[in-house]
């Protein structure tokens, strides 16, 4: 039963992950909104998907906030980053260069709003991803970041990528830690049904000194890791 429900999942997710992206495009020159709406329908695709076909229940612990802040997401899975558009709205996401390779994806994702990370950059691209995010948390769009850098298997609790700590200081916004537990469903080739748990934690004003602020988001990110 289980390698029908991930043969029906593969089949259906990436085909209409295909299908819904390629249209997103099509509907881009001509709408905006149109465009953003099948970047939304692709998220709950997903949902879809992994609620019927894999047999997985969604659970929220708390909700978004009504303005726009910087959430800090634990990374397990694919799932929470395709995720983001059904949870938030209209989230911008910070996302490694390479990502925006990707045929159609890429295109889709710059044109969505989606804030491009390079690791190796130097100040001047540092200071242009700065002034993107502060523009579109002025359109009062919120943003969105996986702390860690790269997905962390379930139960591991790993330090958080040095760049956190400078964008939460030159952004100046408060911070949500989002715990999530995908990683035990969903971050495998076999995925297995079972429960996908968002935790929001209080917000964490900002201001902090970078010792404090990594570590109060670092222990509610990791809250699920039982």
């Amino acid at each position: 039963m289980r390698l029908l429900r991930n043969i029906a999942f593969y089949v259906a997710f990436y085909s209409g992950s295909l299908l819904i992206t390629a249209a997103s495009l099509v509907a881009l020159p001509f709408s905006v909104e149109a465009f953003r709406g099948l970047v939304r329908n692709w998220a709950q695709w997903q949902r879809w998907c992994v609620r019927h076909l894999l047999g997985c229940e969604i659970v929220l612990e708390g909700a978004p906030l009504a303005e726009p802040v910087l959430y800090a997401i634990k990374h397990e899975s694919f799932f929470e980053a395709i995720d983001a558009p059904a949870l938030f709205d209209t989230p911008s996401v910070f996302a490694k260069q390479e990502l925006f390779a990707i045929p159609l994806w890429g295109r889709a994702a710059a044109a969505f709003g989606l804030v491009p990370v390079e690791r190796e950059a130097g100040a001047k691209a540092l200071m242009k991803m700065i002034r993107s995010a502060k523009a579109l948390v002025a359109d009062g769009r919120p943003l969105v970041i996986f702390p860690e850098g790269t997905r962390v298997p379930h139960g591991e609790n790993r330090a958080l990528q040095s760049g956190f700590a400078g964008l939460y200081k030159m952004l100046g916004l408060p911070v949500v830690p989002v715990a999530v537990d995908s990683g035990e469903v969903y971050h495998r080739l076999y995925k297995r049904p079972g429960r996908i748990t968002y935790r929001f934690a209080e917000p964490i004003p900002p201001g902090l000194p970078r010792d404090e602020v990594e570590a109060r988001v670092r222990e509610a990110i990791n809250a699920l890791n039982d």
